[in-house]
């Protein structure tokens, strides 16, 4: 089993930066490929971004593309998500997610995920 636990999320203005964290426990971090998925009120949970196992691999969704930054730290057993730029759209529950197989956008393929963190976003 893995535990994960999100952090960081808060209200802010347009524009601003803000840090997610998301720690994680329970099995080998560094065998998780790991991502940030995020749920708006109203909307499917949609992929955010997503990084490898040893952190050599980044993908992201286009609308956060060049704003966003997805990071791991696998001596702290920690992810980190980098938001710069952000917009009222960009407002939403966010939460971390890990499996052992390959990073993917799917949200079907991870197996854990954490309880999320609220990120509001005002304009």
């Amino acid at each position: 089993q893995v535990q994960l636990v999100e952090s960081g999320g808060g209200l802010v203005q347009a524009g601003v930066s803000l840090r997610l964290s998301c720690a994680a426990s329970g099995r080998t971090f560094s065998r998780l490929a790991m991502a940030w998925f995020r749920q708006g009120l109203g909307s499917e949970r949609e992929f955010v971004a997503a990084i490898s196992q040893t952190g050599g691999n980044t993908y992201y969704a286009y609308s956060v593309e060049g704003r966003f930054t997805i990071s791991r730290d696998n001596a702290k057993n920690t992810m980190y998500l980098q938001m710069n730029s952000l917009k009222p759209e960009d407002t939403a529950d966010y939460y971390c997610a890990a499996t052992p197989r390959l990073a993917t956008m799917s949200r079907y393929q991870y197996d854990y995920w954490g309880q999320g963190t609220q990120v509001t976003v005002s304009s």
